[in-house]
């Protein structure tokens, strides 16, 4: 029986890419982001999983009207795409994905499950797809193969079982498309159950929460062409240039037509200070770049809601003096007054808080914000754009109200060139919510369901992520389903989360790859391997399309070129229709077998059940598909008031421990090699980090103040009051220009530390971006799973 792969054992994995995993180094990269650094890691990807030529080829249809959709990022495509619309982590999702490397019943015959428990989510991932359904076996303490057919049995009887069908728990990834989701949540409300905990509830969340309460509608208010014609492009917590690269596209071609982009993150990224454009010639050829932000202003970690105030305090001040020299207002004034309620209440809070303590609390100055506040007044039209660096707090849903409230106070709604843009991650997460999966379904969605299938849907609210996760903690949770993603890595507080999981009778993982997630598993397990996007998918009447919604609401066609890694592979629609006639049997309403045979069949449910889908079919066969109209973007506010509203957020403070010396707020972040809870090399070249993520960064002051140095090991301890002890041991300082008191770490990795209460309070979004810890000089003792290939401990 082997061990975990490192360079002297090189399970499953080639030379090439052991030689490049394991040269641990920290050393200043200087180049811009993009340009050669790009090119050579995309190169290097594809060798890697030994897919050189056919890997290329694949590419050449990514984002293509008549390609598939790339499996990475949500960001959207142009109207005119070039024959090269990808990017550099796009190239990395399609060649995890259409590597040659499988996993399959040989492999799961070496390895228990107990061993594989102990390698890295690098290591596991990198053994390749999955080819067959495997089913756990308790007595040998691995995965073995079995039919598809008893694959269903087994759920179906355990389903059936449940005392009640809100024991069950449906969860989903964004990789899903909307055909597959709207089956999901089809099967899931015909079993009997509103359990719809979604990866979105740990991101975005707090802005599906947020922005209907502010505008009416829970997406952005921008479409691609809209970065074309804006004077100022305002960015929060975002890092475009490893989480949605093809986004430097348009923040390129903005910065070098003039528009001025200011930027607040803690991080001086490298892609929000200088690109070079892999596509562009002279750049290329000159070692050239153009400067993005104009201004890059590195809030305090937890600040963001102080450095917004702040902004909006510069903008009333501004608007005071106007008023009182007779100047044409600063405000929009006719737009506050014809669309909006509360501007009032707003005022009054901006000018009750403090410049000193917005300043401190976002450790920005008075004079930076005013001068940012006032290249936003000077814009007109501007466009607001944020991440997760905005949504992962306990008042995420406050700080995306008040990027409204920013973007109300100039009009900047419904009009070319402005707008809120949320940035959202993987690329369907915005679609699967569209075509119904949610917690909270609304009663004239399931009046509609109701309808047209003839069956009564279940009317209470279901669980999200942490409602679920705190309902297995109480035993009220006997099985989970997950529709792809890593639960399991994904979650916080894995000492907690993990046993919950572990309690649970049945677990079943619908996947492309070995994960996290098929370790932590029930008392009974499936593994049920799927299709990709980059893959044929054909059923009864031929090969099928799906469809997919990016993060400005354009919905359009995906349709794979690669033979399937394995002939034992189904389709994501395809698993789901068989897990639910093994499930509901004679029962069901719904024709299973027919939606799946054709998937036009699919769409056409969608558009009678959704309909703004109208004329689904036609319209996703036009190139480039077609947009879902947002009201606000037509200045029409679906609110209970008719209006916009101005929301106020009392006070500055985000977390109870803000103000303790010892404290370190650390956020927990990607490297550039890795998307979500995928890592696909143990690099982050951005940063100055090579074969290593078992670090902590931080200022030189604040390594000097601590006492401690460059390298030293140290163990993060999660300040809380709950008496938990949570901790993750052995990170390696690595100096890097922060803010004081502020750290930054690997996701998930740390994962560990965030406690599973730690969220917001409105969207239950967990508070990963501001984790109160202590650093204390590391000490031996197990953390919760390696965090490096070979099975280093974190």
């Amino acid at each position: 029986m082997s061990g975990p792969p490192t360079a002297g054992n090189p399970t499953h994995i080639c030379r090439q890419e052991c030689s490049v995993a394991h040269k641990k180094a920290i050393r200043r990269y200087s180049a811009a982001a993009g340009g050669w650094g790009a090119l050579r890691a995309v190169g290097s990807v594809l060798a890697g999983q030994d897919i050189a030529i056919k890997g290329a080829e694949t590419l050449l249809r990514v984002n293509q009207p008549t390609g598939f959709d790339c499996p990475g990022c949500a960001w959207p495509d142009p109207k005119h795409t070039s024959s090269f619309e990808f990017c550099e982590n796009g190239a990395k999702a399609v060649a995890w994905e259409a590597t040659d490397k499988r996993c399959g019943p040989d492999f799961f015959a070496a390895h228990t499950v107990s061993e594989l428990a102990g390698w890295s989510d690098y290591d596991l991932e990198l053994q390749g797809r999955l080819t067959h359904p495997m089913r756990f076996d308790a007595a040998s303490d691995r995965y073995l193969p079995c039919s598809w057919e008893a694959a269903f049995e087994l759920v179906g009887r355990r389903l059936r079982e449940l005392p009640s069908p809100n024991m069950a728990e449906f969860y989903t990834s964004g990789r899903s498309s909307n055909e597959s989701a709207f089956l999901y949540q089809l099967f899931a409300r015909e079993f009997g159950t509103n359990n719809f905990p979604d990866c979105s509830n740990m991101c975005h969340e707090a802005t599906s929460v947020g922005l209907p309460e502010s505008i009416g509608v829970g997406k952005g208010t921008v479409l691609l062409e809209d970065f074309d014609s804006a004077d100022a492009i305002f960015i929060f917590g975002q890092n475009p240039g490893t989480n949605s690269p093809r986004m430097m596209t348009s923040l390129r071609n903005a910065a070098r037509r003039g528009a001025r982009i200011v930027s607040f993150n803690p991080f001086r990224e490298r892609a929000l200070e200088r690109f070079q454009a892999p596509q562009n010639p002279v750049e290329m050829l000159t070692l050239t770049s153009t400067p993005i932000s104009t201004g890059l202003l590195q809030v305090r970690i937890g600040g963001d809601l102080a450095a917004i105030k702040g902004l909006m305090k510069a903008m009333i001040e501004f608007d005071d003096v106007a008023i009182a020299a007779d100047q044409p207002r600063v405000l929009d004034a006719d737009f506050i007054a014809g669309h909006t309620q509360g501007f009032e209440a707003l005022a009054a809070d901006l000018r009750a808080t403090h410049w000193g303590a917005i300043e401190y609390q976002s450790g920005l100055t008075r004079a930076d914000l005013t001068e940012a506040a006032r290249v936003y007044v000077e814009a007109r039209n501007a466009i607001i754009v944020w991440g997760m660096g905005i949504t992962q707090h306990r008042r995420g849903t406050q700080n995306v109200q008040q990027l409204a409230n920013l973007a109300l106070l100039r009009g900047n709604i419904g009009r070319p060139g402005a707008g809120l843009c949320p940035v959202r991650g993987h690329s369907n997460v915005q679609g699967d919510r569209t075509v119904g999966i949610t917690e909270k379904p609304g009663a004239e969605f399931l009046d509609r369901l109701e309808k047209r299938f003839g069956f009564q849907a279940p009317r209470a609210y279901g669980h999200d992520v942490v409602t679920s996760l705190e309902a297995m903690l109480r035993g009220e949770v006997r099985a989970f389903i997950g529709l792809g993603g890593n639960f399991a890595a994904a979650v916080p507080d894995w000492q907690r989360t993990r046993a919950a999981l572990r309690s649970l009778a049945l677990t079943v993982q619908i996947s492309t790859k070995l994960n996290r997630s098929h370790l932590v598993h029930g008392a009974e397990a499936l593994i049920l391997p799927c299709l990709g996007r980059t893959e044929i998918d054909v059923q009864a009447t031929g090969p099928q399309s799906i469809t997919v919604e990016d993060s400005m609401s354009m919905v359009h066609a995906s349709m794979g070129m690669n033979p399937p890694a394995s002939e034992h592979l189904r389709s994501e629609p395809a698993i789901v229709a068989g897990l639910a006639q093994a499930t509901l049997g004679a029962r069901s309403k719904v024709d299973w077998e027919a939606l799946v045979a054709d998937y036009d069949r699919i769409r056409n449910e969608i558009e009678a059940v959704f309909p703004i889908f109208q004329a689904y079919n036609a319209r996703i066969r036009v190139p480039g598909g077609f947009h879902l109209n947002s009201t606000a973007r037509e200045r029409i506010w679906a609110t209970a008031s008719g209006r916009a509203n101005f929301m106020v957020a009392e006070g500055l403070n985000e977390d109870p421990f803000e103000d303790h010396p010892e404290v370190l707020w650390l956020t927990t972040m990607r490297s550039h090699d890795q998307y979500n809870t995928t890592v696909y090399s143990l690099s982050d070249r951005y940063r100055g980090v090579f074969g290593q993520r078992d670090i902590v960064f931080l200022n030189a002051r604040e390594i000097a103040r601590r006492g401690l140095a460059p390298d030293d090991r140290v163990d993060l301890v999660t300040a809380s009051t709950d008496g938990i002890e949570r901790v993750v041991r052995g990170l390696k300082i690595v100096e890097y220009p922060l803010p004081d008191g502020c750290g930054g770490a690997y996701y998930p990795e740390t994962n560990p530390l965030v406690p599973l209460q730690s969220h917001d309070p409105k969207s239950h979004t967990p508070s990963s971006k501001a984790v109160p810890v202590r650093l204390i000089p590391s000490r031996p003792g197990p953390s919760p799973q390696p965090a490096t290939a070979g099975g280093a401990g974190a």
